[in-house]
């Protein structure tokens, strides 16, 4: 089953990139709005003490004036500071000044109003022993500024110095207005450079995800192509090496698989021949047991009691046990040659000259069958195999095509030489089998025409016993229908240095 992809992670990661930073513009934005003056003022006042400091430092010594190069220095460092500065005696006269954007005239003015008036006129920011650090505005100039007064040195000399504000609140919206169109271009930018970073970094992920989905699917072809040796590559590498085992384990288990139901299927099918045998043994040698039985039994009663009539009936009796000897004797040899019992003896002989043997033999039941036999025996031919079993394959076929004779009764033998083979085909004239039964003829018990088989006496199992011994040979053997008759053949193997 195939999860449906909702939010793809490239998506996801855009977005929270995106988002972080437009949170991080407009935290910026709103930080710089909400304390960058207040940060501002603090600097100055931070400024305007140590300012103080570096003078009551110098006017604590034992010389409380100040010598033309610490006015000079301090005049330089506070201007660089933007710092207004003024220090009076006790007779408020200045002893040292350093004006920036202010007179001494102005300041002070500002310092004796505070010092006569007792008035400040401003928010006080930080106080100390000696000093007060407020914030005023000017209401003639409209100025804002920050301010710091009171006494120091050794002699407690007043001062007032002051540092302009005036442009902090233009700072501040300024710099806002260039946060949001800075945030705005790097927004933008952000994006961009996101869907491309995004793009390279979940391309590893999901080409990972297409090959764990078709790994899903049992499609083991597929392999990451592992680059670098971080945390994705040793994932892609993970994922090749599970690729491969997953195949493995799965094709191991789809073989025991196969070799489960061939078990299974064999046994089966073993029972249900042990089943059919048991069946075919009972049905076969239940019909002689029987006559044997029926006969004993009129022997014993004296049914008859002329000496023809009993000579007759042990006949029958004789002939029914040697036809069951005879199927006994075929299974006992069909069974040692499937179990692979019988010992195969590899020989050079004439097969020319066996077929004549095999057909001497059935001279007696070819002529009762007024049989017109065609064998061309000129020539001799020499293979290799057991003479004796390929007799016994000779025997089954030249007695099959007796059994089944029909039409003109002829029998044809023929060999055809190959290049490392002899095929020996033995053909009747007669009723063609059909189709279906054609590789059912090599089965134990089983008969095509049963009726017929009943007439001669077959068992059924002469055609098995051939086919086990060509297996034992690792040799072939057949059979075909042709336009008036049947064809059996078989294969042996040709004697290099016949012919």
């Amino acid at each position: 089953m195939k999860i449906k992809i909702q939010h793809s992670i490239r998506t996801k990661l855009v977005i929270m990139l995106v988002a972080f930073t437009t949170l991080s513009v407009m935290a910026s934005w709103i930080i710089n709005n909400m304390f960058m003056e207040n940060y501002y003022i603090d600097n100055k006042t931070e400024d305007l003490i140590k300012a103080y400091q570096d003078i009551d430092e110098i006017l604590q010594q034992d010389d409380s004036y100040l010598t033309y190069t610490q006015k000079k220095e301090l005049a330089s460092k506070f201007e660089t500071q933007g710092i207004s500065a003024l220090v009076v005696d006790s007779e408020l006269k200045a002893t040292f000044s350093s004006g920036f954007g202010i007179t001494n005239e102005l300041l002070l003015t500002r310092l004796k109003d505070i010092l006569f008036n007792d008035t400040t006129g401003g928010n006080i920011v930080q106080s100390g022993g000696n000093y007060v650090v407020q914030r005023i505005q000017d209401e003639d100039e409209k100025h804002e500024y920050i301010e710091m007064c009171g006494q120091v040195g050794a002699y407690n000399d007043f001062f007032i110095m002051r540092s302009s504000l005036e442009s902090i609140s233009d700072v501040v919206q300024m710099a806002n207005r260039f946060y949001l169109r800075v945030g705005i271009i790097i927004i933008g930018v952000g994006i961009l450079a996101m869907l491309i970073f995004s793009y390279k970094f979940t391309k590893p992920v999901l080409k990972l995800e297409e090959i764990s989905q078709k790994m899903c699917n049992l499609d083991f072809n597929v392999k990451y192509d592992v680059k670098g040796n971080d945390e994705i590559a040793v994932l892609g590498h993970n994922m090749n090496l599970l690729s491969e085992k997953l195949e493995k384990t799965i094709s191991e288990l789809k073989s025991a698989n196969v070799r489960l139901e061939t078990d299974i299927k064999k046994k089966t099918e073993i029972d249900e021949m042990r089943k059919e045998f048991l069946s075919n043994v009972s049905h076969e040698l239940k019909t002689p047991i029987a006559l044997i039985q029926g006969y004993a039994e009129g022997l014993q009663e004296s049914v008859n009691d002329d000496e023809e009539s009993r000579n007759f009936y042990c006949d029958v009796i004789m002939d029914e046990a040697a036809k069951m000897n005879k199927m006994v004797q075929k299974l006992l040899t069909l069974n040692q040659i499937e179990f692979g019992n019988n010992y195969v003896e590899m020989e050079r002989f004439d097969i020319v000259t066996l077929i004549d043997e095999v057909l001497n033999q059935a001279n007696i039941l070819l002529q009762e069958k007024n049989a017109e036999v065609f064998f061309d025996n000129q020539k001799q031919i020499y293979v290799w195999a057991d003479e004796f079993q390929i007799e016994e394959v000779l025997t089954n076929y030249v007695s099959n095509a007796i059994n089944h004779l029909d039409f003109e009764k002829k029998i044809s033998i023929c060999l055809e030489e190959k290049e490392n083979l002899v095929r020996v085909n033995v053909f009747n004239t007669g009723n063609r089998i059909p189709e279906e039964d054609l590789e059912k003829v090599w089965i134990k018990f089983y008969k095509v025409d049963k009726a017929r088989t009943r007439e001669y006496g077959g068992s059924g199992i002469g055609l098995s016993i051939v086919r086990a011994i060509m297996d034992s040979m690792n040799m072939k053997c057949g059979v075909e229908n042709k336009p008036n008759g049947v064809n059996f053949w078989f294969e042996v193997e040709k004697d290099k240095n016949s012919g």
